[in-house]
């Protein structure tokens, strides 16, 4: 690949997008609730304790809150900018990186924080868990230029590094410091460095209190309303 080529490339992987900013309020209540609920079920007693106490979760709900308002002209250079500043001291505060356009299905879990870094390019699915010290960045060159796809009821261990354009099939878990740089398949652990996999009994046991299919339909309901 030429110069050009390679610039053009990293243009295109680079471009900022709205893709996993939710379209309403409704949509972030909704996906906000099935957070939740893989922290400790729903309730509004059970919100506030764990907005306050919980990093993980308080991140989730400024990055979901912030891609709302930054998606809306109305609300991008209102409510956007200060959203947008108590998403980067939590980031700051909590060393959790992920960039509140990231498109992250509902039920997202962080276990623990601290070190995590993910590209807002990645795509995420419902249900899943990431632990500390995790990366799931971009690779800029070759075949796999790009960022991960991780499906739904995935556990991403500690330390663990999942780069380039991948598929981490769903209920896989990808071991403590494993660095993936292939395609998983559907329910596998894998581990080690290059990453291979280990086991075929998935991450049962390591997902919890999964939301329940007719919580995500009505998610996935409001996320596609575009009003």
């Amino acid at each position: 690949m030429n110069d050009m080529s390679e610039i053009a490339q990293l243009s295109r992987l680079s471009q900022s997008h709205t893709n996993g900013c939710l379209p309403s309020l409704r949509a972030v209540k909704l996906f906000l609730q099935a957070d939740l609920y893989r922290y400790q079920g729903s309730g509004r007693f059970k919100f506030w304790r764990h907005f306050l106490f919980t990093p993980g979760f308080q991140y989730t709900v400024w990055m979901r809150l912030t891609g709302w308002a930054v998606r809306r002209r109305l609300t991008k250079w209102t409510l956007g900018i200060p959203l947008k500043m108590l998403l980067s001291r939590c980031r700051y505060k909590y060393g959790i990186a992920i960039p509140e356009y990231t498109d992250i299905g509902p039920g997202l879990f962080i276990n623990r924080f601290g070190g995590i870094y993910i590209n807002g390019d990645a795509i995420i699915g419902a249900n899943c868990n990431i632990a500390q010290m995790t990366i799931i960045g971009q690779t800029n060159r070759g075949d796999k230029s790009g960022s991960p796809i991780i499906e739904s009821k995935c556990y991403i261990a500690a330390g663990a590094c999942v780069v380039g354009r991948i598929t981490i099939g769903s209920e896989s878990v990808v071991a403590n410091n494993a660095v993936v740089t292939k395609d998983v398949p559907p329910g596998s652990v894998v581990g080690g460095i290059p990453a291979k996999v280990i086991s075929g009994e998935g991450s049962r046991g390591y997902v919890n209190r999964a939301v329940p299919d007719e919580w995500l339909a009505r998610c996935r309901a409001a996320q596609q309303n575009r009003r």
